[in-house]
């Protein structure tokens, strides 16, 4: 076998990305168009060529992990900015797998800064903890006054499918939105893997899958609160409050597809409302 150090010591995977608008000619006619102007990364961290699907304004983009999974000593840092107007959706190209530790921490950074008039939607796939698991992952999200942003974290605890649950390990979320140098939403989780943990209903209740999705950029109306509330189908423990110029969902329950369904509409319908946009679902999500 060949000794290599990066698996010893870990990946070290770096991204760093900057939209733009520009003014791009396309037949005769000069439009403008968000545009990917700066891309740098290091392994096993890599985009794809953006695309837009939607027209000119919106740059799709997808974010792939070489390696396959993460691994306890990992450390992940992405750095995404959208200059003044831009509009961008990210995602990723399949779920994130974090495999049981070896006694390191995986941790995973991400620090997004939305300057005046700019939108991002960061949409990732959802994240599967296998049991014994030690993971933190750490955003922060910079918001000038004017612009908005609505992200998603997706997580299941264990391979349920497998009869797997999640009872060794540790996992930690810590989320900010600041504006200004005032502080939006700050949001702290820290879930042990223990049997007591899984089933109380201050923890996981027994369900493997949570969910939250939040919006900041405008203010909601009691009607769109509603309809969230109503676009969930199914009996789970969920819930839709509203914050400062925005706007939380919560999942808890059995179901990566369920909660996955429900922040699609309540997404797709914030884009009609807020971005004067028409439904586009990311190509990847339908291979």
């Amino acid at each position: 076998m060949i000794y290599n150090p990066q698996m010893a010591e870990g990946w070290q995977g770096k991204l760093n990305l900057v939209y733009a608008v520009r003014l791009r000619r396309i037949g005769g006619d000069r439009l403008n168009s968000t545009q990917l102007i700066y891309n740098h990364h290091q392994a096993p961290l890599k985009v794809q060529r953006p695309f837009y699907p939607e027209g000119e304004e919106v740059c799709h983009s997808v974010i792939l992990h070489t390696a396959g999974g993460v691994v306890g000593g990992d450390r992940l840092s992405s750095n995404i900015h959208l200059q003044p107007h831009s509009q961008a959706l990210i995602t990723t190209a399949a779920a994130s797998k974090i495999y049981r530790s070896n006694g390191l921490q995986a941790r995973q950074t991400l620090d997004i800064q939305v300057d005046d008039g700019a939108c991002l939607e960061w949409l990732p796939q959802e994240t599967i903890l296998f049991n014994g698991a030690i993971y933190r992952q750490d955003v922060r999200v910079e918001l000038a006054t004017g612009g908005s942003f609505l992200g998603w974290e997706i997580t299941r605890f264990g391979r349920s499918a497998r009869g797997e649950k999640f009872l060794q390990g540790e996992w930690r979320s810590h989320t900010e939105i600041w504006q200004q140098g005032v502080p939006l939403w700050i949001d702290r989780q820290w879930l042990p893997g223990n049997e007591e943990t899984f089933h109380s209903p201050h923890g996981l209740a027994g369900k493997p899958v949570v969910g939250s999705l939040v919006w900041v950029g405008s203010p909601v109306s009691e009607e769109i609160i509603q309809k969230a509330r109503s676009l969930l189908t199914q009996q789970s423990l969920a819930g839709v409050s509203r914050l400062q110029n925005g706007f939380l969902c919560r999942y808890r329950g059995d179901s990566t597809s369920e909660v996955r369904d429900w922040f699609t509409s309540v997404w797709q319908m914030l884009r009609v409302s807020f971005g004067n946009r028409g439904h586009c679902i990311p190509r990847v999500w339908q291979v």
